[in-house]
């Protein structure tokens, strides 16, 4: 079988996922460990604590624990906490949680690359006495001219060749806060005229008069993300620094820092494919603007693609680390189709979930020839092919069934109830509807129905039924509500729009919907959050994280039964 990339991978998908998708990273592991070029591994998840971890983080975290556990080695969580103007330690809290919930545990400490600002600043003012870093006064429209673009080399800035002296001077000065925001920097220098944008003369440090979550107000002066990230990298001894493509431009620069500087190690920049879902945001910019515009309600929004959203919408960390799996990890960009996402978890809660009914919209029942006052007690299979025992459902004179299950004047090929018709509920008896009963505006507000005493876990003496519908006890069913969620876009490329709109014009408005006065049965009446389940005949359901409690209990879909927007 070939290995999936993530153009082939969702066709595999729809036939079983492969066993071994591609990782082009793991013969590279090896390679080096058998060379004696490492004697064990060490990794890094590096988030910046700016907002929720999404899909696409998924699989950079699959990618560098999972290395690190296949290969006896380690990864550590670090927090490049360089920008504190938009940084949080919500941000911080959530993606600890986020990486737990996923399956993962880091080695030793969380790391933060502030731990690392005294020996940053050291190795900055190394660079500026070795005459490869300045103090640059152009202000930031200024810099944007004198650096040029893709076809025109930049020009020097006038501040480069400041003498060594008066550098030093001035970066202490900016250490002291002495200079406003934005009024000074420090660049590296190496070459205006480079074809690598990267390499001309990048910003080292800014002014940031601002607090710190973790080093509070010692500084006002923070490295950039480029100075920081590979610098830290050398400090923890990681030996494959893993990487998404977008980086790639940026490994000169990594490696130009570990070559002009005193670092204990070298490690090595590799960079695979970021995970493009369809339907999908994963700018942690616009996803902060849909919760800061209330387009959706927070971070961990069911609609939401990330991690908080996933679980609390009912994702198991099972179901994303097969997905991450399933689209291997390669140097190839493309865009994954979200119905290969939803197939894993469709996978995961069949063989997992247990089978429960819930009726969406309820239409009472009554069952004129079942004994006032009787009820028996049946029981039913928590699941039809794993051995997860049984739950117990009183079926009594008056039940509910949906709304939908009942037409008078159905569809030709409607196998559910019709005036005279017969159908079997589920694990329980054959009914017919005999008569409905209406309101003053016509609208049906009750059934009368007769059942078949003598089909109770058999059929029907001379007649075939085809329908089976789902049903609830009146009496012993436990109201609650259930919140539809769709896919928070409508279209498949949510930047692309047609009249020059934004993403936010591809809002889909039926993502969500509440329904209340639901009935379930009672087994359900004591889910606890994040309780799985399969509604029969509806879809996967989750307990809500938040807001659901034993005896009020708020179910979330997770996925229909079938891909809907593949029909």
């Amino acid at each position: 079988m070939s290995k999936p990339t993530a153009d082939t991978a969702p066709n595999a998908a729809a036939k079983g996922a492969p066993a071994i998708p591609a990782n082009f990273l793991r013969p590279i592991v090896q390679a080096d460990l058998d060379s004696g070029k490492h004697s064990s591994i060490v990794t890094r998840f590096p988030p910046e604590p700016n907002g929720y971890l999404h899909i696409g983080h998924a699989k950079s975290i699959c990618v560098n624990f999972g290395l690190a556990q296949e290969f006896g080695g380690a990864c550590h969580l670090r927090f490049d906490d360089t920008n504190p103007a938009k940084e949080d330690q919500e941000y911080i809290d959530a993606i600890q949680s986020d990486i737990k919930w996923l399956g993962f545990e880091w080695t030793g400490p969380v790391r933060y690359a502030s731990q690392y600002f005294d020996q940053l600043h050291d190795w900055a003012v190394e660079l500026i006495k070795a005459g490869k870093a300045y103090v640059c006064d152009l202000t930031p429209e200024q810099a944007k001219e004198y650096r040029g673009n893709l076809t025109t080399p930049g020009q020097n800035s006038p501040f480069r060749e400041r003498s060594v002296a008066d550098n030093l001077d001035l970066f202490a000065r900016m250490k002291a806060g002495e200079f406003k925001d934005g009024e000074r920097v420090l660049r590296a220098k190496i070459d205006m005229a480079s074809p690598n944008m990267n390499l001309r003369d990048p910003i080292l440090y800014r002014i940031r008069h601002a607090h710190h979550h973790q080093t509070g107000d010692a500084w006002c002066i923070y490295p950039n993300y480029d100075f920081t990230h590979g610098q830290s990298d050398a400090i923890e001894g990681i030996t494959h620094s893993i990487c998404t493509l977008e980086f790639e431009g940026h490994r000169p620069l990594y490696e130009w820092f570990l070559d002009n500087l005193p670092v204990p190690a070298k490690p090595r920049q590799y960079e695979f494919s970021r995970l493009n879902l369809n339907y999908t945001i994963t700018s942690k910019r616009k996803l902060k603007q849909l919760v800061d515009e209330q387009h959706v309600n927070g971070w961990d929004d069911p609609r939401m693609s990330t991690l908080s959203g996933f679980r609390r919408r009912g994702y198991t960390p099972a179901s994303i680390r097969n997905f991450c799996e399933m689209v291997g990890t390669n140097r190839s960009d493309g865009v994954v189709d979200m119905s290969m996402l939803e197939f894993s978890i469709r996978d995961d809660l069949d063989r997992t979930a247990p089978r429960a009914m819930c009726v969406l919209r309820p239409l009472k029942v009554v069952i004129t020839n079942y004994p006032e006052g009787q009820v028996e007690n049946l029981e039913l299979p928590r699941h039809p092919k794993e051995d997860m025992g049984v739950r117990a459902l009183p079926f009594a004179r008056e039940i509910y069934i949906d709304r939908d299950d009942f037409m008078e004047e159905p569809p030709k090929g409607y196998k559910r109830l019709e005036p005279a018709g017969e159908v079997r509920l589920r694990g329980s008896y054959v009914i017919r509807a005999d008569e409905a009963i209406k309101d003053a505006d016509g609208n049906i507000v009750e059934l009368r129905c007769s059942y078949d005493p003598d089909t109770l876990g058999k059929n029907p003496e001379g007649r075939k039924v085809k329908g089976v519908i789902h049903w609830v006890p009146a009496a012993a069913s436990v109201e609650c509500e259930v919140r539809l969620y769709d896919r928070l876009f409508r279209s498949a490329n949510p930047e692309k729009t047609e009249d020059g709109g934004n993403f936010l014009d591809n809002i889909n408005p039926d993502s969500l919907q509440v329904l209340t006065g639901c009935r379930a049965e009672p087994s359900l009446g004591q889910a606890q959050p994040e309780d799985r389940f399969q509604f029969e005949r509806e879809g996967y359901f989750c307990a809500d994280l938040k807001d659901s409690q034993p005896g009020r209990p708020v179910f979330n879909r997770t996925v229909t039964l079938r891909d809907s927007w593949g029909s």
